[in-house]
């Protein structure tokens, strides 16, 4: 079984990205224009090695277009265009499968919309030195670090992430965000067939299925600021789908199946 680990376990003189290990922050995207070229410009200034593939589900704001433009002109922008709206696990799913194809160290992924702030990717990439999954916490050791949301989300939130801890074993302080740095090893250890989740419930089914193969998850302080532009995706149906899928994790962890 894996080791959920502190960030403060790592010491500081862990390294840095050899030059050659290039990573991938994967951003799905859906009509999400106001935001997406000022995320990857400043996504990008981070550091060099860093790329960015844009996964859109045929925005009907022209998202793609507009990152197509800037795949023309700069090598490190990529996109996967997809023909509908299809769920954000089928969306970081399709985006760990064309990392996988290429020669990338480590896959991040990453809001489009700001709530994610690309200046902890350096810190991401610090962390993934002494680990094999590194999360970025809202809530950790109990310190809340959102900006923005109303009382009510964050308590959905909060209560969330207890209720999957209780449900499943999975002793992180924020198993249902989104901001997250994989290694290459992770992603090629798991049967990205057999990933279910559609929406949000995808975030803790990807650490639990890290967990139990045995590899090493670290979590960091982020701040999460909420979108100051669109509209945020979350539904009931989401909702629905993450009550059911950690007892499901569960059941599949008691039989044998992850």
């Amino acid at each position: 079984m894996g080791r959920l680990r502190a960030s403060g376990e790592i010491g500081e003189d862990t390294g840095a990205l050899a030059e050659n290990e290039r990573a991938l922050v994967i951003v799905p995207t859906y009509d999400e224009r106001a935001n997406i070229e000022r995320l990857i410009a400043t996504a990008l200034a981070q550091d060099p090695r860093l790329e960015v593939l844009v996964v859109d589900d045929n925005s009907p704001d022209g998202t793609g277009a507009i990152v197509d433009a800037l795949a023309d002109c700069d090598s490190r922008v990529h996109v996967l265009h997809r023909p509908g709206k299809m769920g954000l696990g089928t969306a970081y799913v399709a985006g760990f499968r064309w990392a996988l194809e290429r020669d990338y160290a480590y896959v991040f992924e990453m809001d489009a919309d700001f709530s994610h702030d690309p200046a902890h990717l350096t810190d991401f990439l610090r962390a993934i030195q002494g680990a094999d999954l590194v999360l970025g916490s809202r809530y950790r050791k109990g310190r809340v670090t959102v900006v923005n949301w109303p009382m009510s989300r964050l308590i959905l939130s909060y209560c969330a992430n207890f209720y999957a801890r209780a449900v499943t074993g999975l002793s992180l302080d924020d198993s249902t965000g989104g901001f997250k740095c994989f290694r290459r090893s992770v992603l090629e250890a798991i049967d990205l067939n057999e990933v279910k989740s559609g929406g949000y419930a995808f975030q803790i089914e990807m650490s639990f299925r890290a967990w139990k193969k045995g590899f090493r998850i670290v979590e960091i302080p982020i701040v999460f600021v909420d979108r100051s532009e669109g509209t945020s995706k979350m539904s009931q149906r989401i909702v629905r789908e993450a009550v059911w899928m950690v007892w499901r994790l569960r059941w599949w962890s008691i039989t044998g199946r992850l």
